[in-house]
């Protein structure tokens, strides 16, 4: 935050732009790492470990959520 650049990685930068261009919507593990071109023997572990990384760089605040037993999602705090 605090208007400084975040320096992503491609991975980094290709999930956060995939979750952000449907905001609210829950992506599984999959379907973050479906279109990484890889095989998907161990999405899980990358993804869960990209995320990690994008929320460490972003801090605290940041709109990445985590819906239990399903994915994740991107989701802007309404501004009050």
């Amino acid at each position: 935050g605090g208007g400084q650049p975040l320096h992503l990685t491609h991975l980094e930068f290709f999930t956060l732009a995939y979750l952000a261009r449907h905001p609210g919507w829950v992506f599984t593990q999959e379907q973050i790492y479906e279109p990484y071109g890889m095989s998907s023997g161990d999405c899980g572990a990358a993804v869960v470990n990209i995320i990690s990384q994008l929320r460490r760089k972003m801090g605290p605040g940041n709109p990445i959520r985590t819906v239990p037993h399903s994915g994740y999602k991107f989701e802007l705090s309404p501004i009050t």
